[in-house]
């Protein structure tokens, strides 16, 4: 019965995903479209006052901040999120938005690699389309993945490859996250496989290949004029993934990959190409920039290395992959003096690419030991888990808490960091310093 109703309320959902997606959008004539990121129209919104609340720039040693530093900024269809870099988009989002499961769509972070974005797509003209080494090439118009496929509906956390990459110390190359470059959506669309299925893939294919809209030169000295990613045709998160068109029941914002990306449950947002186009069915191993030498981590445990050992050659690197177990505390985050013999809740989020989060632990580093926390609703294996704890401190004075993880498969946090080229992989526990004081 259960069962049942899982999934006549699913069906219900889905239902009204479509009916949202139809009345937003004329289906084969319309356009979704952006202002252009040129001039002076290119640059965000600016708000001072919220940038001079941290420095600059927390360099050379490890940024000490939840967030990273960069001012807050609005962009089309987003709230102020905090400013990286605008060419490409980069956006972050405040730890406010993580005390619930499910990221607000116009509050999810942005990542792009090339300076060229979609800021319109014609839903008339635009097409996916499956080529390569399959049977029956493919060209499917938006309204044939709303119409002629069932579809499907997961909750998974979307988190940027890089996510926390000012923790490292050495510093590292590349956008200096915070925590925020991450979210949790409820994604809705038509299996991967599926697609594939239908197009019929010849013997032989080895990988298939994900390019989305946006062009541009890439890196300095290693162009790469159009970003593509390629996953394992014996991968088996391909039958978990999805080609989503909806994202919390609405479509998805232009920045965040309108009008489909793919969902690649588990796995670093590098997979989950956005404005998704073009897939190819491979038969040989895919080696453009983007599959290598960029997003490729050292093949050791927990992916961790010394520089030294990297200019020596030492280190074998492999394409990242899973997402390590992850959590953090969201509130309290430090701002306030909390009076002593005061109960508060401390609350937070945690996930795993390798599975659901079995137990939250909790430490005021005090008292010694870890608590266990009580866990949210479940949403699935690969989404945020929010959790809370019970906590009074006894006395005035200054307080680490600090939070860790275990997934099902067994995966604990670890209290040591990580380093490796890339800025990867970071999962060291999290902690936040708090003050008490004397009550009134």
């Amino acid at each position: 019965m259960l069962a049942h109703n899982e999934s006549h309320m699913e069906n219900k959902s889905n239902a009204y995903t479509r009916r949202s997606l139809l009345k937003t959008i004329a289906v084969g004539s319309g356009t979704l479209a952006l202002s252009h990121f040129a001039g002076a129209t290119a640059l965000a919104q600016q708000l001072p006052a919220a940038a001079k609340r941290l420095p600059s720039f927390t360099g050379p040693g490890p940024n000490p901040y939840w967030n990273s530093v960069g001012p807050m900024a609005t962009y089309p269809q987003k709230a102020p999120l905090v400013l990286l870099t605008d060419r490409p988009v980069q956006l972050e989002t405040p730890r406010n938005y993580f005390l619930n499961a499910i990221t607000p769509n116009e509050a999810f972070f942005v990542r792009w690699h090339l300076e060229s974005i979609p800021n319109e797509v014609d839903l008339s003209s635009w097409r996916l389309r499956i080529e390569g080494n399959v049977n029956k090439p493919l060209a499917l118009t938006f309204s044939d993945l709303l119409h002629k496929f069932k579809p499907v509906t997961l909750a998974a956390v979307n988190q940027c490859s890089g996510n926390s990459r000012s923790r490292f110390g050495p510093r590292v190359a590349g956008g200096q996250w915070g925590n925020g470059a991450m979210g949790c959506a409820r994604w809705t669309g038509v299996h991967f496989r599926e697609l594939l299925d239908m197009a019929g893939v010849k013997s032989g294919s080895v990988q298939v290949q994900m390019q989305g809209l946006e062009r541009g030169k890439g890196p300095k000295g290693m162009p790469s004029y159009e970003f593509k990613k390629s996953l394992d045709l014996s991968n088996p998160v391909l039958d978990e993934s999805i080609v989503a068109y909806s994202m919390n029941g609405e479509p998805l914002p232009m920045l965040n990959g309108f009008p489909i990306r793919l969902i690649v449950p588990g796995y670093f947002a590098t997979y989950w190409v956005k404005c998704l186009t073009e897939v190819r069915l491979l038969d040989k191993p895919d080696e453009n920039f983007w599959m290598n030498p960029a997003y490729r981590v050292p093949d050791t445990p927990r992916g961790t290395t010394t520089s030294a050992d990297v200019a020596a050659g030492k280190v074998r690197m492999i394409p990242i992959n899973r997402m390590p177990v992850r959590s953090f505390i969201i509130s309290p985050d430090g701002a306030t003096k909390i009076p002593a013999g005061l109960p508060v809740t401390v609350r937070g989020t945690s996930f795993s690419g390798y599975g659901r989060v079995a137990k939250v632990e909790f430490s005021d580093a005090t008292r010694g030991g870890w608590r266990e926390a009580k866990l949210g609703e479940d949403l699935g294996p690969y989404a945020f888990r929010t959790w809370e704890y019970p906590w009074t401190p006894d006395r005035p004075g200054k307080y680490s808490l600090a939070v860790r993880a275990t997934d099902e498969k067994g995966n604990v946090q670890p209290d040591e960091g990580v380093w490796n080229p890339g800025g990867y992989l970071w999962n060291k526990i999290e902690r936040q310093e708090v003050t008490v004081g004397e009550p009134a």
